[in-house]
């Protein structure tokens, strides 16, 4: 599997929304780079499993996302939300599945997940998926914010995850602290030289100078934004497409 950089947006509801992104993806994608454009659309397991949540109406219902997921260019990605891990083989077997043929990325809002049950089901669902690990806030407070302990825990990972997503933010559109990143960046990148990383925490229209230090030292560095994609910096409302628009155009300016 050739692992490719990605910028990425979370939260689209619809495959007009794709296209459009799409479209000026193409446009701005400097000449000779080798990014995607992350696709990401939320699935948590209420929401997998028809129980009523906050995130119902900010969530595309389940049977909607194999059609969100109808390009061939772009990288696929479902993020599946579930902080108490339950069922998990079961529900990520599941929610695998309503990402259709064009599904070719998972991404694993989670705390550690169990990952012989991340690639059971995984390999249950016959597809060449790009694995996510996301390790946000409460996953690196679990390790004392110690670099060199999210290591340890990520050699679990190993053959499982293709990325890990360094998030402290978590949707939320707190602010990148890139300095407090670094750390991990480094020892992540010594000690597993070709897993992927992904940093995201408030990037948006008009903050993609915080990323500016990680990738002036850091070649290949993908990103994500999602919670400053819309005025409230609330992920429970509905994106504002034209600064996705800028965001997307500043955010490929910013790391090529």
């Amino acid at each position: 599997m050739i692992i490719r950089p990605y910028v990425g947006i979370t939260d689209f509801t619809n495959f007009e929304q794709v296209e459009c992104m799409q479209e000026i993806f193409k446009q701005y994608l400097p000449v000779h780079s080798n990014r995607q454009l992350h696709v990401g659309v939320m699935m948590s397991y209420k929401t997998l499993h028809g129980i009523k949540t906050k995130w119902t109406k900010a969530y595309p219902p389940k049977d909607t996302i194999a059609d969100i997921f109808g390009s061939d260019e772009t990288m696929n990605c479902l993020h599946y939300a579930d902080y108490d891990a339950i069922d998990l083989f079961q529900s990520l077997a599941q929610a695998i599945s309503f990402g259709g043929i064009g599904i070719n990325a998972l991404q694993l809002d989670m705390v550690w997940p169990d990952p012989g049950h991340v690639a059971s089901a995984v390999h249950a669902s016959r597809k060449q998926l790009e694995v996510i690990l996301q390790v946000g806030e409460n996953a690196i407070e679990q390790v004392n914010n110690d670099p060199q302990e999210v290591v340890e825990r990520l050699r679990d990972y190993e053959g499982v995850a293709e990325h890990v997503l360094l998030d402290k933010s978590m949707g939320r559109g707190l602010g990148m602290d890139a300095e407090g990143l670094m750390p991990f960046i480094e020892a992540i990148k010594s000690a597993f030289p070709d897993l992927g990383i992904v940093v995201a925490g408030g990037l948006g229209p008009t903050s993609m100078h915080l990323v500016v230090p990680i990738v002036r030292e850091y070649l290949g560095i993908s990103i994500d934004a999602q919670g400053k994609l819309r005025p409230s910096s609330s992920a429970l409302d509905l994106i504002d497409w034209d600064m996705v628009e800028t965001y997307l155009i500043n955010a490929l300016h910013v790391v090529g």
